[in-house]
């Protein structure tokens, strides 16, 4: 598929709950896919009223309109990568787990573990938490956990940089190609306070490891970071950069939108999908 000028445009399918506010799931997928050069489709799995102040409330969509979502995009479309984000329930884990496993091997799949929203409101209940584990992340290439995902998933609670290799074991336990552990909530290092410390993350498929570290931006409005980065994740995945590029240059495009995010209502911003010319 191409434009006037024979650009190929990478088509990748977003999997998630939308957000009323834009600053997170569907909303924010499809902003980052564009934002990257990749044309984005979505398989909404729920409806949330959301805001910067937090969700107040949320209504799941059946599982036959998830699969219909779906279905309708792969089979006429076709997809070079796929993302998941909120998923809510057992029944929707599965479904969405079961769908994953009917496309080709060689497509990308980044799974983007929710479980909370950015204002601590529960986005996945506990009773989904066994199907992510023994259903939905096998089928990940790439699996993209913050430490609160971590230690609800494996237990592993993670409070220094020694103890994200043990939070990656265990998520690789599970079954994804690689772990994709994100040290931004990880209490900063000496004591040093979070505006001057770095955002660290462990990427690692369990032979190999790649810290990546960034600066760690004194700005409150972060709303959407997650789903913003596992969406440039499966860009670049889609264009073809091997899974270690991928996540650096996903890192890279996050950390831009960190430090960009704007006040947005009276509470938690979002980042700024839109902070550089499109790559």
């Amino acid at each position: 598929m191409s434009g006037p000028a024979g650009r190929a445009h990478a088509r990748v399918l977003t999997v998630a709950g939308s957000d009323s506010g834009g600053g997170a799931g569907i909303q924010a997928d499809l902003k980052t896919l564009l934002a990257l050069g990749a044309h984005g489709m979505s398989a909404v799995t729920a409806v949330t009223a959301q805001n910067s102040l937090g969700v107040q409330g949320a209504w799941e969509l059946p599982v036959e309109a998830v699969r219909a979502q779906f279905r309708s995009v792969v089979d006429d479309i076709g997809v070079q990568a796929v993302k998941t984000g909120m998923l809510g329930s057992p029944r929707l884990v599965e479904c969405v787990a079961e769908l994953l496993a009917e496309i080709p091997a060689e497509v990308p799949v980044v799974i983007d573990p929710v479980g909370v929203s950015k204002h601590g409101d529960a986005l996945l209940a506990d009773s989904a938490l066994d199907a992510v584990r023994t259903k939905l992340l096998p089928t990940a290439t790439v699996a993209t956990p913050n430490l609160d995902e971590v230690a609800r998933l494996t237990g592993v609670r993670v409070t220094s940089e020694d103890d994200m290799r043990r939070a990656a074991a265990a998520v690789l336990a599970l079954g994804p190609r690689w772990a994709l552990i994100k040290g931004g909530h990880l209490p900063s290092r000496d004591g040093e306070p979070s505006g001057s410390a770095e955002a660290v993350d462990l990427l690692t498929d369990g032979a190999r490891e790649h810290w990546l570290r960034a600066p760690r931006h004194a700005n409150r409005h972060t709303h959407g970071t997650g789903c913003t980065l596992a969406s440039a994740v499966a860009a670049y995945l889609a264009r073809g950069r091997p899974v270690p590029d991928a996540v650096r240059a996903a890192k890279e495009y996050v950390t831009g939108a960190i430090a960009a995010g704007f006040a947005l209502g009276e509470g938690i911003g979002p980042v700024d999908h839109g902070w550089r010319p499109r790559a």
